[in-house]
């Protein structure tokens, strides 16, 4: 059955300083940089302790360029280089049928038509084109399954299961 829900998930990493007025260089570790935008602050600990208001943030290529509150200098910036930036679930709106991906692990995987358990997910594995599916049979086995609306028909969070088509030879003789 899957974990209990972590409040403070993380969102990314600062990879470095941009400019010299203490604007961070981030990493973001979700589907878009544009999703962090939504938010209002970013936590520097898993506990939610250290908070820290986002006076600014903007996709820049792959990153996300975000000016904190209390971060004003190329040097403080600096100093938060490698430091892992956590949202708060609750201030976070997801799009319909979106999820995080920390909610998603440990769900059980079961056959759309039979109910068939065939493991619990236990990775998500991002590959640009879609979400991969590790899945962990009871007896240890690692299935890999595209995470894509025809095989993956639901995903239910208050039933802890993930509903799934599978193709031919993803679970051995599956249909």
């Amino acid at each position: 059955m899957k974990n209990k829900r972590k409040r403070y998930l993380e969102a990314g990493r600062v990879v470095g300083a941009h400019g010299v007025r203490g604007e961070l260089r981030m990493e973001p570790w979700c589907d878009s940089a544009g999703f962090l935008k939504q938010l209002k602050w970013f936590y520097l600990d898993r506990d939610g302790k250290e908070r820290r208001e986002i006076l600014a943030a903007r996709p820049h290529k792959s990153l996300l360029l975000v000016k904190l509150q209390g971060v004003d200098t190329v040097e403080q910036a600096d100093a938060l280089r490698r430091k892992i930036l956590y949202l708060d679930r609750e201030e976070a709106v997801l799009p319909e049928g979106r999820y995080f991906i920390q909610d998603l692990l440990g769900l059980s995987v079961q056959d759309v038509d039979t109910e068939a358990v065939y493991g619990v997910l236990t990775d998500v594995i991002e590959t640009g084109a879609n979400d991969v599916y590790e899945i962990t049979s009871p007896e240890g086995k690692i299935y890999l399954m595209p995470a894509v609306s025809e095989m993956v028909p639901e995903i239910s969070l208050e039933k802890g299961r993930i509903l799934v088509r599978p193709i031919r030879g993803i679970f051995d003789d599956a249909d």
